[in-house]
């Protein structure tokens, strides 16, 4: 049981690391939108504080944002990841 500990450990203390290099972040995903009369365009669509939000995003800027949403897919991941050892570890020091 303490190797299985002294692993987890290990691993959270990585995330953490992890965790602190993410820089900048936003949810949603983007998708392609035609206007009845003109062109196509880039929205982005996201919750946030439990309302839907839409954005438009430029072109010029498509691929900072794409960045951006896979930092924030990265930090669910470490952060779901992070949750789930420690659920691990509060069962194994207690026991169950």
């Amino acid at each position: 049981m303490n190797k299985k500990l002294i692993k987890i450990d290990g691993r959270i203390k990585k995330i953490k690391q992890e965790l602190l290099s993410l820089e900048e972040m936003r949810p949603g995903s983007i998708s392609a939108q035609r206007r009845l009369r003109g062109g196509a365009y880039l929205q982005l669509t996201y919750a946030y504080k439990g309302k839907p939000m839409s954005e438009y995003v430029r072109p010029e800027n498509m691929d900072k944002v794409v960045r951006q949403l896979a930092v924030y897919k990265k930090f669910k991941e470490l952060t779901r990841e992070w949750v789930g050892l420690s659920i691990e570890r509060s069962k194994l020091v207690m026991g169950k």
